[in-house]
């Protein structure tokens, strides 16, 4: 027997104040709960006249699917955790909203926790462990027992701009090495001969990367370098380019920072309370390729990170594994652009 759609009614609406189920508007809509489950399971075979009839009726009675109860049917939570450091997700905030929209469209949810520097995963794991999560997308460096807590879990863990080598861990990075190596030749071929370099906090092994690459094609050559200890903020780099400025003899004539926001502060110090002329007399370059950087005020030379393809892959790589964690783990590595902007001739 065919159920019949009652007619939306005050006295068919429920009015004691609970939360509305599908049962309820099966009810309403005069067909089964099994029904009413598949309109609101993406993809899943449903008629235009039942899809219409459930819509209708779910949105008389305020109703919708509850995804904590939909997780314990599918045995998933449809919820991943993103680990990032707080200053990754202060200075480069398009990873998180580009990751948010990725997941966005397959219907995950991020629960997003963030640390404070790289060295407090241990405390944020053992929070993560409450949430049930299906997997980890890792913005920050892990030990080795770190990584095995998860395999142990067998919670599905890939990193994003961390490189594990010796670890069979999957992973999504930025050749950071040779991005900032790329910028050092091309401020030598220009003639640069005295730098400073300016590294990032010492957990960090993104900044490690980059300033490695720095020294590295700077190394051996008849040119002054001066390594600096930074933290990736505005602040600290305009305090640090102030020392060098007021102290180094030769002045330097190449700042290279191992992030934008450093290269920023780093900007606005040498041209506002040093007057000087940028790039002919100091050059400065940065690293990321974050908005500010197109700024008409900035017009920083940087590395553009392909942040989009690096998100994609990230977030391909770990759906991938949820549905199938027997899959073995995978590595991709990208090759940052240069950006050439107004702050240093590369030639």
């Amino acid at each position: 027997m065919n159920k019949k759609m009652l007619a939306i009614t005050p006295q068919n609406i429920k009015s004691d104040g609970k939360r509305s189920t599908s049962y309820d508007v099966a009810r309403v809509a005069g067909v089964s709960q099994s029904a009413v489950s598949r309109c609101f399971k993406p993809g899943a075979s449903v008629s235009a006249k039942t899809r219409s009839k459930v819509e209708s009726a779910a949105k008389a009675l305020g109703y919708q699917p509850n995804a904590i109860a939909r997780g314990l049917i599918s045995g998933r939570s449809n919820i991943v955790g993103v680990l990032i450091t707080e200053l990754t997700n202060l200075n480069y905030p398009q990873i998180l909203s580009e990751l948010n929209r990725k997941f966005d469209e397959k219907d995950i949810h991020i629960l997003l926790f963030t640390l404070d520097k790289e060295s407090d995963v241990d405390q944020v794991l053992d929070k993560v462990w409450q949430y049930q999560v299906d997997g980890i997308i890792a913005a920050a460096q892990f030990t080795d027992t770190q990584i095995s807590a998860c395999q142990d879990r067998n919670i599905p863990l890939v990193f994003y701009n961390r490189l594990y080598p010796q670890n069979s861990v999957s992973s999504v990075c930025c050749d950071h090495y040779e991005g900032e190596r790329s910028l050092v030749e091309g401020l030598l071929t220009n003639g640069r001969k005295s730098f400073v370099v300016m590294s990032g906090p010492v957990d960090s092994a993104v900044s490690t990367a980059r300033t490695k690459g720095a020294v590295a094609q700077l190394k051996g050559l008849p040119v002054d370098i001066v390594e600096l200890e930074g933290d990736y903020s505005y602040e600290r780099a305009c305090s640090l380019t102030r020392r060098v400025m007021d102290s180094a003899n030769p002045r330097p004539d190449a700042f290279v920072c191992t992030n934008d926001i450093m290269a920023l502060g780093c900007l606005d110090t040498l041209r506002i309370e040093y007057r000087a002329n940028i790039p002919e007399d100091i050059s400065v370059v940065g690293f990321d390729g974050v908005n500010a950087a197109a700024w008409l005020n900035y017009d920083l030379t940087t590395v553009q990170q392909p942040l989009e393809r690096m998100v994609e892959a990230a977030v391909g790589m770990l759906l991938e594994r949820i549905k199938n964690p027997e899959l073995p783990a995978e590595k991709r590595l990208f090759a940052g652009s240069i950006r050439h902007g107004a702050t240093a001739q590369l030639d």
